[in-house]
């Protein structure tokens, strides 16, 4: 009786799709799945995919999780990765795809480091590859359940960013990036939700609290005790429980939400540390703070 008991290894693995722009970590990122224990190939030919996880779900010794790292070069191939997926899915695989993108400036300071053309520049420049890469790739960022910003990143930080994002640690429904930052420095490019706090008073013109960031009580203090603030949190707060919820349903495992003030040191960085307190007590949720502008000025 206990043998019936066992699990069944399904048929079908966990697949997860790793593109974006060249330059941005997909190499990087695929090490770190591997790491992990992640079965990954590398430019296999979308018609391979779906028999590939069938392959990986019948061998009873291999891990139910395959990474495919993809490079969308050619419209062609983008077509063909379509119905790769569309397959995926029919077959009853777990499809994610996690999409890793940066900065124009930060993926051509990468190929000059490395003294290497961009795969699509041809006769012209570093950013006229990567502008065509960015139109080839526009419906698939789009559609990405997942995506980081690997334009602040060293190759430490994208591991660390990936095994975090894919390391199993009891049931978590979903990790939240809870994220604030300053308008002057630019939106950050990985948000799910993003909400502009220059709503609120500016401790900066306060002589006392200038000096002072939104971690410390004195700015805390001074910024959710303005009028409309505990209105915006609670009902923020609110709002995500059926996201998150909905999340669970869809099997997506990753959000970024992000806070914005003029410079990333007061207000967001206070309204951030509280969001990110309620929604820590929520089950089955992780939450990691990151105060992307603090400290810039």
């Amino acid at each position: 009786m206990t043998s019936d008991l066992q699990p069944v290894k399904p048929e079908t693995a966990q697949v997860l799709i790793i593109t974006g722009m060249s330059g941005a970590g997909r190499t990087t990122a695929a090490h770190s799945l591997e790491d992990l224990g992640w079965y990954v190939v590398d430019n296999l030919p979308p018609q391979l995919f779906s028999t590939m996880a069938q392959l990986i779900g019948k061998n009873p010794e291999t891990a139910l999780k395959l990474a495919l790292v993809v490079d969308v070069r050619s419209k062609e191939f983008f077509q063909s990765l379509q119905e790769a997926m569309a397959q995926l899915r029919t077959d009853g695989a777990e499809l994610r795809v996690l999409f890793l993108d940066a900065s124009d400036e930060a993926l051509v300071r990468r190929f000059e480091t490395l003294r290497r053309p961009h795969p699509l520049q041809g006769d012209g420049s570093i950013l006229d590859g990567i502008a065509a890469e960015r139109d080839l790739m526009v419906k698939l960022r789009d559609e990405a359940e997942m995506m980081l910003d690997t334009s602040d990143f060293n190759v430490h930080d994208l591991s660390t960013a990936t095994t975090e994002l894919f390391t199993e640690d009891g049931p978590i429904v979903i990790r939240l990036n809870i994220l604030s930052f300053g308008f002057k420095y630019g939106v950050p490019q990985d948000s799910n939700f993003m909400a502009d706090v220059r709503f609120i008073p500016n401790p900066h013109w306060v002589p006392g609290l200038r000096h002072h960031t939104g971690q410390q009580s004195e700015v805390s203090d001074y910024v959710l005790e303005q009028k409309g603030v505990s209105s915006f949190v609670e009902s923020y707060v609110r709002m995500m429980e059926p996201v998150i919820e909905g999340y669970r349903a869809e099997n997506k495992h990753y959000a970024t939400l992000a806070f914005g003030c003029t410079g990333g040191k007061h207000r967001s960085v206070s309204i951030t540390e509280e969001i990110a307190k309620r929604l820590a007590t929520f089950t089955g949720v992780k939450v990691k703070v990151t105060h992307r502008d603090m400290g810039r000025e």
